[in-house]
């Protein structure tokens, strides 16, 4: 027996056959019958992956819920120490938490009164679902599957509305606290006259004191803002809050209703000493909130 001899072929027709070879009938190395094989393995192997992907997927999704996270309170990375947001912001993120203004500058009071009437936008705009909003006290909390209202135009804002400009072209400007939602968590409120923190300021627990009478108003997460330092307390002058210094209790818990709206607490600086930077601090009062001082603010 003699081997065949070896075909000598340039590259291009090296190329070609490896394309279609016209002796085997193959097709970059493979007969139809070999490439009808492959792509029956191929789309059975796939087509059971998608199904077994489907499969857990389905029943990875048949834990969880669209209303309320799996993990809640203590078993969650957010955790139930709900935080103290502010508005407006700067707009530059390298200026931090830096308010400043020129009362006499149209421009840079526009840019103030536009970022806090799109904080605001949520408020003043109908909810999507209808009578799903009612009017809230102390005394008539929410029904159930309703939420409060906030109406951010009545007089009970003070300077604090648009239409004044929430005080920045009068030197007087106003910032916006809303706490962080944290679904489930429920206030432990300082509701005790006799009992309140020691390091709570003397005004805020005058104010507790003046509406002790009525039991129900006091369940609330109280609010008190004030200079970082001696000389920021010099500078900040005389504060209002509105429409209290404290955020409802009947807005809580939270449970993620549909148009529900936080509740938010305007803080009135009436005559901050002007040309200079004033740092101020605020924090709520719960027993179940626990203050951390920043070291920025």
């Amino acid at each position: 027996e003699y081997a065949l001899p070896y075909e000598q072929l340039t590259k291009y027709e090296r190329f070609c056959r490896t394309l279609y070879n016209s002796e085997t009938h193959a097709v970059l190395g493979r007969t139809a019958k070999s490439w009808f094989q492959l792509l029956v393995f191929y789309s059975t192997f796939y087509i059971g992956l998608a199904i077994l992907w489907a499969i857990c997927m389905k029943g990875l999704l048949s834990t969880l819920s669209t209303k309320q996270p799996r993990w809640m309170l203590d078993d969650s990375l957010i955790g139930t120490n709900p935080g103290l947001g502010f508005r407006p912001m700067p707009p530059k993120v390298e200026e931090g938490s830096l308010i400043w203004f020129v009362p006499s500058n149209e421009t840079n009071v526009k840019y103030w009164v536009d970022s806090i009437d799109e904080f605001l936008k949520v408020y003043t705009e109908p909810p999507k679902t209808k009578a799903v909003r009612q009017i809230c006290d102390y005394d008539t909390p929410p029904a159930e599957g309703k939420v409060c209202n906030v109406d951010v135009n009545s007089d009970v804002w003070g300077k604090c509305i648009s239409k004044k400009s929430y005080g920045y072209s009068t030197s007087s400007p106003c910032v916006f606290l809303k706490l962080n939602r944290i679904y489930g968590w429920v206030p432990d409120y300082y509701n005790d006259t006799q009992n309140l923190p020691a390091e709570m300021p003397a005004d805020l627990k005058n104010y507790i004191k003046n509406i002790s009478a009525d039991k129900n108003k006091l369940n609330t997460i109280w609010v008190s803002c004030h200079g970082e330092g001696p000389l920021d307390n010099e500078s900040i002058g005389p504060i209002e809050y509105y429409p209290q210094p404290g955020f409802p209790g009947y807005f809580y818990p939270f449970k993620n209703d549909i148009g529900y709206l936080s509740p938010i607490v305007a803080i009135h600086f009436k005559r901050p000493l002007l040309h200079r930077i004033i740092n101020i601090e605020c924090r709520i009062w719960a027993k179940n909130a626990f203050y951390r001082k920043k070291s920025t603010r």
